[in-house]
Parts: C-alpha cells; sequence; structure tokens
C-alpha cells in the first residue's frame, strides 16, 4: 500500500516541475519565481521559504528529475570495474535528461555567476567525489600515487561524455565508454603513477 505523500511534498513537487516546464519553454534567463509560483499554483513566500533564489530552486529542479547524483560505486576492487561503474552512472544519468534542459542550463551558468557556483557545487562536486572515492581506493591499494589529479581526471572524463552527447552526437554506447577507459583514462593514470 501506497503512503500518502503529505501536502509540502505536493506543493514541492508541483514547484519544481514548473520550474523545470518554464525552464524548458523560457529559458533560465526570462524565468521568473512569479511564473514558476503561478504555474505551480504556489505562493511567492513558499517557495522563497525552501529556496533562497532562482539558482537554489533550478537547481533543485534539475537534481530531482533531471539528473541522478553520481554515487561512488560498490569497491570491486579493481580500478578498470569501478571507473567503468562510474561512467555507467554518469551516462544513464546524462542520457537520461532532457539535452536542451541541460545546454540551457549551461548557457545560463556562463551568464549567471551565482547559479555557476550553485551548480558547480551541487551538481558536478558529485561526479568528482565519485571519481575521487574510485581514485582513493586505488591509492589505498597501492595503484597509484596520492598525487594523482582527480580534478584533470573527473574534467577529462566530463569533457568526453558531454562532447559525445552534445557536440558531435556520436552515440554513448560500451565501445565508447571501453574506449575512454582503456585508451584514455588508464593511460592518464599509468603515465601519472609514473611520473612519482
Amino acid at each position: 500500500m501506497a503512503v500518502p505523500r503529505g501536502r509540502g511534498e505536493v506543493r514541492e513537487e508541483a514547484i519544481l516541475l514548473a520550474t523545470l516546464e518554464l525552464l524548458a519553454e523560457v529559458g533560465y534567463d526570462r524565468m521568473t519565481m512569479d511564473a514558476v509560483a503561478a504555474r505551480a499554483h504556489a505562493s511567492k513566500a513558499t517557495i522563497y521559504r525552501r529556496w533562497p533564489g532562482k539558482p537554489e530552486l533550478v537547481v533543485a529542479a534539475v537534481r530531482r528529475y533531471a539528473a541522478s547524483p553520481a554515487a561512488p560505486p560498490d569497491e570491486s576492487g579493481d580500478l578498470r570495474q569501478d571507473l567503468l561503474a562510474v561512467l555507467l552512472s554518469m551516462r544513464a544519468g546524462l542520457t537520461g535528461q532532457d539535452a536542451a534542459l541541460i545546454l540551457g542550463l549551461m548557457i545560463a551558468m556562463r551568464h549567471d555567476a551565482e547559479l555557476a557556483a550553485v551548480v558547480r557545487e551541487q551538481v558536478v562536486a558529485d561526479k568528482g567525489e565519485a571519481f575521487g572515492a574510485v581514485i582513493a581506493r586505488a591509492v589505498a591499494r597501492g595503484e597509484l600515487p596520492e598525487t594523482v589529479d582527480t580534478a584533470l581526471f573527473v574534467e577529462i572524463s566530463s569533457a568526453m561524455l558531454f562532447s559525445r552527447l552534445f557536440l558531435t552526437g556520436q552515440p554513448l554506447d560500451d565501445a565508447f565508454i571501453d574506449h575512454l577507459i582503456d585508451d584514455v583514462l588508464l593511460p592518464l593514470l599509468d603515465h601519472q603513477a609514473r611520473l612519482r
């Protein structure tokens, strides 16, 4: 038997869904808190009690409905398997999102420092934490040095996934994920390990 949801949960869902709808329709810059309130049949006071501003509201909506955080995978004891698990999770998150919404959000981030800071803190950091956990485990096993540049590693991985999805339109299939791991990421890590 399903547990009935409270009024607060129903209201929050309406607000977040209205936010995503408006983002897709008019874009971040033209979306207003007034429009969200009208679409969700909520007061602005209700919205501001939960989210201090538009950036936080947008990030909450994207996190809830357009993306799932990239959680560190269960440890397999094998660096390649752990990398594969993170990349498959990232791929699932990216391909499950509305590409127009994400591109609009990325464009808006270039013009809104507050939005960019919130997205980086709350969305981008998840991917860094997932890769960071995998790298930390490999360091603990003695496979990698402590000096591995995890930030560069995350940036390269994300850039290649985004390029495929948004620029080239080529598939994010298993063959590409294997290529990314075997021909880019593992050689990069091996190179950094040899530099220690």
